[in-house]
């Protein structure tokens, strides 16, 4: 990858590229930014919350220019990238009011006369970032680390470099030089990373654990927030309508390219053909077309191989029993277009059962009862999220306790909220995001101790 390119996802035409860095410019840029991190670390907490206050004032009044690139780039339907930017302003506005008290120092007593701890910026972050959400992402490590008093050298996608500029210029804008865009070769980012005192990566388990591999070479602690295949349990005493809208609003949001988002509709026997119907009416109801039109409810992918490769996941299953409701099949015209799809009868000679799906495309799984239904939902080697819909919430906490995940919600699609943690187990990544726990990733907790 020696440049990056802007590609119209809605037309397939390409509309900007720029080239990759050199070594010197990195050098240079990583050089700026160290210099300008020691005046940033050693303001207040408090002057720190007011610059990022104007951050998120600046990011308010460009949220509409903002939105159009990643509408442009991304594919994501217009009100969709103006809800990501505004669920980011929320963020850095959550940060710049709880920090300063989170912040603070704290005595614990023990036998000294005075002890305790302090939280001190790490350095400088590297974030590697990924396409799907190139404000969110971003900002979800960013506010944190800048508002701990670190710089953040942000590796964009190499598709995004539009939305991504325009995010540069917004936060520095602000008058927070602690922050820039690195426009890196792949082969340079070994060099970033041993460069920087910290990684943050998001995006796919390959290529997470390349960059795991060298942060652990280099002992730079990192962030990893990777792949999910979220389980979605329906169980016999659940709200049938409710669950099949929810499972539809998270699977299709965002043309279903979201880590998070629900993946393996997993139904007990009671209650499946039911289920299934109402959810499938959900996905046909859906009106593929341009990402601009208010009228279209699922754009299209982001990039023609993410097409490909998800037609490729669809055809497999296909071939190895399940049966295909609605959707799967290629759209001939111009953009990188692809229907909702609903593969029932789901079995673990499918891809789709055991990989991530990028894309509009749902997988029902039936199972006999409650305790297979666990067993499937664990039977991936993903640990985001899950979700589990039953009018017994006692009992869908005592099923959730036994699944292997960051996160689990009851009678709800798994999404992030600014006040909890964010993140998973197993191939799914390690480190929380968000919440005070994301805040305390990338900072040194100093022990003191005083005779």
């Amino acid at each position: 990858m020696n440049a990056y390119t802007s590609c119209n996802s809605a037309t397939g035409e390409v509309v900007h590229t720029r080239p990759a860095w050199t070594a010197d410019q990195l050098a240079a840029c990583v050089h700026r930014l160290r210099e300008a991190r020691a005046h940033w670390a050693a303001q207040p907490v408090t002057d720190r919350a007011t610059a990022l206050r104007a951050m998120a004032d600046a990011l308010e009044r460009r949220r509409e220019e903002l939105a159009a690139l990643v509408t442009l780039e991304v594919g994501k339907r217009t009100a969709e990238c103006l809800a990501e930017i505004d669920k980011s302003v929320q963020l850095i506005r959550y940060y710049a009011e709880l920090a300063p008290r989170l912040l603070a120092a704290r005595d614990i007593p023990t036998q000294a006369s005075r002890s305790g701890v302090s939280f001190e910026p790490l350095g400088l972050v590297l974030a590697v970032m990924p396409w799907n959400y190139p404000v969110w992402q971003v900002l979800r490590f960013a506010v944190p680390a800048l508002i701990a008093g670190n710089g953040c050298l942000v590796k964009p996608a190499p598709s995004v470099p539009l939305a991504s500029s325009l995010l540069t210029d917004i936060v520095q804008g602000s008058g927070i030089a602690t922050f820039d865009t690195a426009w890196l070769a792949n082969e340079e980012v070994e060099d970033a990373i041993r460069l920087s005192d910290a990684v943050a990566f998001t995006g796919s388990t390959a290529t997470g654990r390349v960059i795991a591999g060298l942060a652990g070479r280099h002992l730079k602690k990192s962030v990893l927030e990777l792949g999910g295949s979220n389980p979605f349990i329906v169980l016999a005493d659940a709200d049938l309508d409710e669950a099949a809208y929810e499972a539809a609003h998270s699977r299709f949001r965002d043309a279903g390219q979201s880590c998070n988002a629900a993946k393996r509709l997993i139904v007990v026997p009671e209650i499946a053909d039911a289920f299934v119907e109402r959810f499938t009416a959900h996905a046909r109801a859906l009106r593929l077309g341009p990402p601009t039109d208010a009228a279209t409810t699922l754009g299209p992918l982001a990039r023609a191989d993410l097409r490909e490769a998800l037609h490729a996941q669809v055809l497999d299953a296909i071939q190895h029993g399940a049966r295909l409701l609605c959707g799967g099949q290629m759209s001939g015209g111009a953009g990188f277009y692809y229907p909702a799809t609903v593969l029932d009868a789901v079995n673990p000679r499918c891809r789709v059962w055991h990989e991530e799906v990028f894309g509009p495309v749902a997988s029902v799984i039936r199972v006999a009862d409650e305790d297979e239904a666990i067993r499937v939902a664990n039977d991936t080697p993903f640990g985001l999220g899950a979700s589990i819909f039953s009018a017994d919430t006692h009992r869908a906490r005592a099923l959730g306790a036994r699944i292997e995940a960051g996160a689990v919600y009851i009678n709800r699609y798994t999404s992030s909220d600014l006040r909890l943690p964010f993140g998973g187990v197993k191939a799914s990544g390690y480190g929380r995001e968000l919440s005070e726990f994301g805040l305390y990733e990338f900072v040194n907790v100093k022990t003191w101790w005083q005779k």
